[in-house]
Formats: structure tokens, sequence, C-alpha cells
């Protein structure tokens, strides 16, 4: 007979909260740069000024959310994740009211350091508070809050934003708030053991963490590579407009679909088959399509749409895999530094892949030609990984990394 747990004492409560405030970042990541012309004409910039509030957004992440990890390091991880919730929200409102442009961009700024503290937090608060053969699953079910942005926040906020872009804004503001009472209400106290800043930050500095980043960094870098230019590959087989709405829209559930099974996945064989099956599906999809963009008509378009839904899936379960892995990997008083790592090397690999797919557009490479070079990124980030398997494994944590939770409380249940 099951027992009833008391509320606030575990269950997938806090869960639930968490993948509300995940959504709310999942809209405020994507939804402004379907929005550039309309803000750049309120807010009397060009757009490639209005381009850079995503840009500033994105490097703000990556370089605070390592530091802001470390630093939070000794705090109590509920008002920590509050605290970064509220920071997230106050930037966000800011923008939605900016006046002029610099307003704007001071509010990318205040809602990226909430942000890249309240996803690492997010994360480390789960892996401590979760058995490790659930813990596959309670990380797709928070990640699917962005995931599930993607799939529906953001067509939604896309749609309304036609009228006014600070539309979207208001509505991340009023998701945020809602998961911030929530996570007040619902989220227990804990506290993990204090480090001495030195210690905290000793992650960065070790070889073993910083190789282990460079996978997600490869295999962000090999999506954006493509994604990026997605309509420009895409568009021209089946038309630009609702068709292309529909399957972005088709991305974000495949995505989610894949996060889903990532999560059960990892928790029965571990993240490292997973992360080998990742790579290397993508490697031979890219291939495969890479010939099949070749083909006319009907059946190009076809090949396209499936490669882009195959890779959704992947992608879409590839997040799951790389926090499990290398939360396996540190003590749990530094897993939020960590994560905030594998939050920036992800970033960084995002912008690298546009950068560099920019720059072979630039050079006169057709579109198509996008998806077989991506293959050359995803068997480079394959090889490293395979490397680490082979090289690098899980330390034993000690006795004193059991977290302190205030007050006791069952673990959490993603079931």
């Amino acid at each position: 007979m099951r027992t009833k747990r008391a509320p606030g004492t575990g269950g997938s409560g806090p869960l639930i909260w968490f993948a509300v405030a995940t959504f709310s970042m999942g809209i405020d990541g994507y939804v402004l740069a379907g929005l550039l012309p309309q803000i750049a004409a309120d807010l009397r910039v060009d757009a490639a000024a209005a381009g850079q509030l995503m840009s500033v957004f994105a490097a703000t992440g990556a370089i605070a959310g390592p530091l802001l990890g470390a630093l939070t390091g000794r705090w109590e991880r509920k008002r920590t994740i509050a605290l970064a919730l509220a920071v997230f929200v106050l930037g966000n409102l800011v923008v939605a009211l900016a006046p002029l442009y610099v307003w704007a961009l001071i509010g990318r700024i205040v809602s990226a350091l909430g942000g890249a503290l309240l996803n690492a937090v997010i994360a480390s608060y789960v892996v401590a508070r979760t058995p490790e053969h659930r813990r596959g699953r309670a990380l797709s079910l928070v990640m699917g809050g962005w995931l599930f942005a993607t799939a529906l926040g953001v067509p939604i906020g896309l749609v309304i934003g036609q009228q006014d872009w600070r539309i979207p804004l208001f509505l991340v503001v009023g998701v945020g708030i809602l998961a911030l009472c929530g996570i007040l209400l619902q989220v227990p106290r804990l506290r993990l053991p204090a480090l001495p800043l030195r210690e905290a930050l000793r992650p960065l500095t070790q070889p073993t963490i910083l190789f282990l980043l460079l996978p997600p960094l490869g295999l962000m870098a090999a999506s954006y590579f493509c994604f990026t230019y997605a309509t420009l590959i895409i568009g021209p087989r089946i038309g630009e407009g609702y068709p292309m709405i529909a399957v972005l829209f088709g991305y974000g559930i495949v995505s989610l679909a894949g996060n889903i099974v990532a999560g059960r996945r990892v928790d029965r064989r571990g993240p490292l088959g997973w992360i080998t099956i990742i790579c290397a599906t993508l490697v031979v999809s890219a291939l495969a399509a890479g010939a099949g963009l070749l083909l006319p008509g009907l059946a190009g378009a076809a090949v396209a749409v499936a490669w882009f839904l195959v890779a959704a899936f992947f992608n879409g379960g590839s997040g799951v895999a790389f926090q499990s892995r290398l939360a396996s990997m540190v003590p749990e008083s530094v897993v939020a530094l960590v994560l905030a790592l594998n939050n920036s090397a992800m970033s960084l690999g995002s912008a690298l892949g546009s950068a560099l797919g920019g720059i072979a557009l630039a050079a006169g490479v057709v579109p198509d030609h996008l998806v077989p070079l991506s293959a050359i990124i995803l068997a480079i980030t394959l090889a490293l990984h395979l490397v680490a398997v082979r090289w690098i494994k899980p330390v034993r944590r000690a006795h004193l990394d059991t977290p302190i939770v205030e007050p006791p409380l069952g673990a959490l249940d993603p079931a």
C-alpha cells in the first residue's frame, strides 16, 4: 500500500513548479528572435542592434552562470532558486516596459543573470533530492518545461507578439510569478554542505570536467550549424509561413518526446550508452540526409523534414544524459557549478555553430550542404565522448557530500 506524502514533503510537486519556471525561461529564450523587426521599429534601432538583445543574454549567461553557481554554493537552495527566479522575472519586466533600447539591454542582462543561476540551481536541487535510479526522469520532467515552451509557448508568443512584441514578455513575467509562488509554497528547503570558495571553484581548473564539457558543446554546435538556417534548408521545399511554423511546432513536440524517452533510458541503463546512441545516430542521419536532399520535389521535402525531426528527438534527449553524466563526476556540493558550466558550454556551442554556419554560407556553401558538413562536427563529438567513456570514470562520493535537508523529507518522485 502506497502511503501519501504530506504537502511539501516530496513527490512530484516541486518538479512541476520547476518545470513551470523552465517553461517561462524557454519562451524568453526563443520568442524574441522571431520579433526582431517589431523590436527594432519600436525601440528605433536597426535589426542588428535588436539582435544583440539575444546575443548579450547568451553571453551574460555563459559567463555568469558558473561564477554565480560557485558564489552561491553556501546558500540554502530553495532561497537561491526563488531569488534567481525573481531576478529573471524582474529583468523581463524591465525589457517589457523599456522606453529606450538601453533599458531593454539592461533588462536582458539582468534576466540572463537570474536565468543562468536558476538553471543550474534547479538541476542541482533535483540531483541532490532524487534517488539515482529516478534521476533521469526527474531531470527530464524539469527540462520538459523548456522543451514544451519551444513546442507551444514560442508559437503562441510569436502570434500574439505580432500585435505588440512586449506582450510575450508579460507572458513570461506572469508565468514566472506563478512559478515563484508555487516554489515558495511547495518546494522544501535544502542545504548542502558549505565549501570554501576555493574548493567550490575547483571544477573550473579540473581537466577531466572541462573535457567532459566538449561533447555537449560539440553537439550544440552541430545542431545550431543547421538549425539556425533551417528555413533556408526546409522552407524552399515546403513553403514559408504556416508550413514552416508547423514544422517548427513538430520540432518542439518531437524534442519533448526525446526528452521523456531519455529520462527513462538514463534511469535504466545510465547516460553513457544513450549519449553514444545520440551522437552515432545523428552522424548517420546527417550523412543520409545530405544525399537525400539531392532528391527533387516531394521526396526531397520528406527527407528534409524527416532529418529535422530525427535531430529534434535526439537533441531533445541529450540534455538529461549530459547533466546526469556530469552530476556523477563531482560531489553534490559543487553540482550547481558543474551544471552551470554545462549550460555555458551548450550556450557557447550554440553561438559557435550559428557563427560557423554563417561563415560557411558567406563563403558560398549551399544551405543544403550544411547538413552533411554538420556530420564532421558530430563525428568529432562522438570521438570525444568515446575517449571520455574509456578513460574517465565517475567518482565515489564522500559521506560529507550527503545533502542536509530542512526539515527531513522524502525524496522527489517524478513518477
